[in-house]
This record gives structure tokens, C-alpha cells and sequence, in this order.
């Protein structure tokens, strides 16, 4: 394959440095030109000195001074340090840039995100709150440009894997539903709270619902993981990726996270991808695809891997996947607000503001109160989210600690 030049938004992040870490196995099929980040300096600077790329932005510009001081210090005038949201645009549109891994979490990632496959770059996506904030309008932008697109999530990865080549170069668009394949079969683990007692989960600390017992993830996708609202994500952006309904997507815990999705097919048969839990793997695949490169990941030992399992979902213990399945089905204004009620959620049960099944009865509250508001364009996506956002955020006072809402009125 001829070299690719790659500009990585979020390289600092789980899938950043994972993404940094095959193309340091390969340094003659990819060039670094440039990464973005929100307020790692310490690690872009050393990702700076490594990889040399051309251009780096950090949102804040108090961060992006910072950066150019150590760089400065180390002698290094050959990068230019940007700062800003329209810097981070920029970036992904850049000329002299083919792939653009977006990997920035959350819906700071959509606009930049977009802003690449409106270039017609090769998108790595990893960043699946960009798709299920703006949905069909995502999906119209690809097809617009002729961007292609390409999936990271593990299981969205898998599923691409599992298709006909004609159906991988017309990703969103075709029928996979009249192309001889009947269902999507979603896999999940289960997180750490699979047999934890229902009754107890209100106690639940950030520490341990960080702690997931066979990914190495970032701190708010792993909460999403405890909760599953990360499989209901992964299910809306499903949804948009592969042109499917809601009821062709099955979601299956799967606990030891091996088979990583499956697609099953009208003639009965049902291709699986597999291999160990490693997001290096579904990055080599996107980075070098069609073709295929080592990404430093040992393969699966058949012979000391677990008993595969398979189980039925619990929506009792997870309420809200069964909220993201119903946003799915309810439109664009319902996923919006999910995604945006659940951030901000989610960080407040980071900061101990808020006990982990608080983050649902947030979220469905603010689902609620939104589902009906008309979204038909990215301008209204962004609007629904700051006001879901408000909403969310004043909501958390009624379920904050007396302590933390006296704190809060003090400060």
C-alpha cells in the first residue's frame, strides 16, 4: 500500500495512543502529520518529539502555550502549535492529510469529525457519539463527498469484517437486509456489574466501575460500559453504519469478550470475528485496509481461552440500553439527547456528585422532555445538544448529596 498521512484527533486518549502505537511498527507506511488533543500536554509533547508531526493543536490556548514552551526548550521549531475548535477543523481538512482518525470523546469530536468527511478523507471513526448525535445527516455527508469510512469500535469492526467486500465498499448505503443477511449480532461483555446484586449498584464507586474486566479503556467510556449505555451507542450507530432497522440488531452478552460481533445470514450461517480484547486490532485493520499489517497483538491460543458464553440481556440490570434501543427507534432527537444527558451524567458520577443508577434516571428524564424536538440539520443537532446539556446539568441538583449542592451554592 502507498504511505498514508495521518492527522490523529485525540491522540492522547485510549485510542490515540493505540493508534500511535501500531504506527510506530510501521514507519514506512505511515507519516504523522498532524495530532490534536484537549489538555495532555506532557503526552502530545512526548508524542511531538517521536513522531515530528507538522501541525499540533490543543483546545485551550493556555494548554497550546504551554506545549510550545517545552518544545521550545527542546529545540524543536519545526512544529507549529494551534489552538481552538477551528483550529481542530482544520486539521482534519488539511490537503496534505488522507486519514483522519477521529478519536476525540464525545460530542466535541462531531464537528471536526465531519469537517473531514466533507474533505473526502479517509475516516477512521472511532468516535461513535458523532454518528448517533447526527445520524442520517452524518450519513449523507459521507455520501456527499465520497469520504470512506471506516469503523474502530471493536464490534462495529468486526461486523465489517464479516460482510462481502461489495457491501464493505458501500458502507451506509446498501441493503444489507436484501443482500442475503438477516441480523446484526451485537455483542457486549456485560462490564464489571454482570452478577454484582441489582440492590447494590447504587453504591457502586468510579473506581470500580472503571475497573472492566477485559478492556483497557478511557475513564468515561468505561462507566458507559458498566451501565451498557456504550452497546446502546454502538447500537444507534449500528443502526447508521450498515442501513439497518432497529429490529435487525441483536444485542448478545458475550462475556469474555472474544467474539467481538457476528453477522448472521439468510441461508442460516453466522460469521464471526474473534480475537483477543485489543483495540490495536480493529486500528491495523482501518489503518491498512484492504490490506492487513501486524499491530502488535498476540493471536488468540485456542487451546487456553476460556468456554465461550452467551446470554440473553437483563434489562432490569440495564435499563439504559433498553433507553438507547428506544431512542433508536423513537428518531434523531431522542439519540441526540441521550448522548448529550449521558456525558454529562456520566462526569458528574465521575466527580461523586451523583450514585451510578442516577445516571439513568438522568438520562430518561432528558430523553423524555426532548424526544419530539425537530432536528434536520447539523445546526439543530448542536443547538438540541446545548439545551439538553442545561437541562442535564440543572437536573443533577436533585440528586447531588445535600453536602454537594451546599458546596455547589458556596462556590
Amino acid at each position: 500500500m502507498s504511505k498514508r498521512h495521518l492527522c490523529i484527533l485525540g491522540s492522547t486518549g485510549s485510542i490515540g495512543c493505540s493508534t500511535l502505537d501500531v504506527v510506530r511498527l510501521h514507519p514506512d507506511k505511515f507519516n504523522v502529520v498532524s495530532l490534536a488533543a484537549n489538555a495532555s500536554v506532557d503526552i502530545i509533547f512526548k508524542q511531538c518529539i517521536e513522531f515530528k508531526p507538522q501541525q499540533v493543536v490543543l483546545v485551550s490556548s493556555e494548554h497550546a502555550e504551554q506545549l510550545s514552551q517545552k518544545l521550545k526548550a527542546a529545540e524543536v521549531s519545526s512544529i507549529t502549535v494551534l489552538s481552538g475548535n477551528q483550529a481542530l477543523i482544520a486539521i482534519a481538512q488539511c490537503q496534505s492529510v488522507d486519514t483522519v482518525m477521529a478519536a476525540i470523546v464525545g460530542a466535541s469530536g462531531l464537528l471536526p469529525t465531519l469537517a473531514a468527511v466533507n474533505a473526502g478523507k479517509r475516516v477512521l471513526l472511532a468516535n461513535k457519539e458523532a454518528l448517533v448525535m447526527s445520524g442520517a445527516i452524518f450519513m449523507a455527508a459521507v455520501e456527499a463527498s465520497g469520504a470512506q469510512l471506516l469503523p474502530i469500535d471493536s464490534e462495529h469492526n468486526a461486523i465489517f469484517q464479516c460482510l462481502p467486500s461489495q457491501q464493505q465498499d458501500k458502507i451506509g448505503e446498501c441493503q444489507l437486509i436484501d443482500n442475503g443477511i438477516s441480523k446484526i449480532l451485537l455483542t457486549g461483555s456485560g462490564g464489571p456489574f454482570r452478577t454484582r446484586p441489582i440492590e447494590t449498584l447504587a453504591a457502586v464507586t468510579p473506581l470500580e466501575a472503571c475497573n472492566h474486566p477485559n478492556w483497557d479503556m478511557g475513564r468515561k467510556i468505561s462507566v458507559d460500559s458498566a451501565t451498557m449505555m456504550n452497546k446502546g451507542l454502538e447500537f444507534i450507530e449500528a443502526k447508521w453504519l450498515f442501513n439497518v432497522e432497529a429490529e435487525d440488531i441483536q444485542v448478545v452478552l458475550h462475556p469474555q469478550s472474544t467474539i467481538h460481533s457476528m453477522v448472521q445470514y439468510k441461508d442460516g450461517s453466522v460469521i464471526a470475528q474473534m480475537g483477543n480484547p485489543d483495540m490495536r486490532t480493529p486500528i491495523a485493520h482501518a489503518l491498512s485496509f484492504p490490506e492487513r499489517i501486524e499491530s502488535g497483538v498476540a493471536p488468540l491460543d485456542f487451546f487456553n481461552t476460556p468456554s465461550f458464553e452467551f446470554q440473553a440481556i437483563d434489562f432490569v440490570r440495564y435499563p439504559n440500553l433498553k433507553l438507547a434501543i428506544d431512542a433508536c427507534k423513537q428518531g434523531q432527537a431522542a439519540c441526540t439527547a441521550l448522548n448529550a444527558a449521558n456525558e454529562i451524567a456520566v462526569a458528574a458520577f465521575l466527580d461523586e456528585k451523583i450514585n451510578f443508577t442516577d445516571i439513568f434516571k438522568i438520562n430518561e428524564t432528558s430523553v423524555n422532555k426532548f424526544v419530539s424536538q425537530q432536528v434536520d440539520n447539523i445546526n439543530e443537532v448542536m443547538t438540541l445538544d446545548k439545551q439538553v446539556r442545561v437541562f442535564a446539568q440543572a437536573l443533577l441538583v436533585e440528586f447531588m448529596p445535600i453536602q454537594a449542592v451546599q458546596q455547589k451554592g458556596n462556590n
